[in-house]
């Protein structure tokens, strides 16, 4: 199996809306508006102020996605940065899919000097998804998430 990561480009935002409206589905049970989350995925891939999403191919085909967005921590004097719509196509679970791309992702906040740590936040309810980011040496934290939503929209995380 070869598997490569790159860097997302406008010509995978169709994907990478297919994949965070099952996101949605699978971890919350939310049902997104899919002209909301294509036109969110465009503008990110056209800003990457914004962030930057990151794929991994299997042979050519899009098998999997995270996305990272930056918050400055003058605590630390250096970037968070937040690993966010993980999303891995089910005949390619379980083959290291999410590993490949969270070592790719460590080694490039690695390479930098100004990137003080990855965090990210999963639902208290996904088992599954904790236990593999403790298995990668994350930590859980003592922070809750709070949230105002301002726009009405019914819960969850993106």
């Amino acid at each position: 199996m070869e598997m490569m990561i790159r860097r997302a480009g406008l010509p995978d935002a169709s994907v990478i809306a297919d994949f965070n409206l099952r996101l949605a589905e699978e971890t919350e049970g939310l049902r997104l508006d899919p002209a909301c989350v294509e036109a969110g995925v465009g503008a990110l891939l056209k800003d990457p102020a914004k962030g930057v999403y990151f794929v991994a191919e299997i042979n050519g085909t899009v098998a999997g996605q995270l996305m990272i967005t930056y918050e400055w921590s003058d605590w630390r004097n250096g970037n968070l940065w937040w690993i966010q719509s993980v999303y891995v196509k089910h005949e390619f679970r379980a083959q290291g899919v999410f590993r490949r791309l969270f070592e790719h992702l460590k080694a490039l906040a690695q390479e930098q000097n100004n990137v003080v740590g990855l965090r990210l936040y999963v639902h208290a309810d996904n088992a599954r998804a904790q236990r593999s980011y403790q298995n990668l040496g994350m930590m859980r934290t003592k922070y809750e998430v709070f949230e105002l939503d301002l726009r009405g929209h019914s819960g969850g995380a993106g």
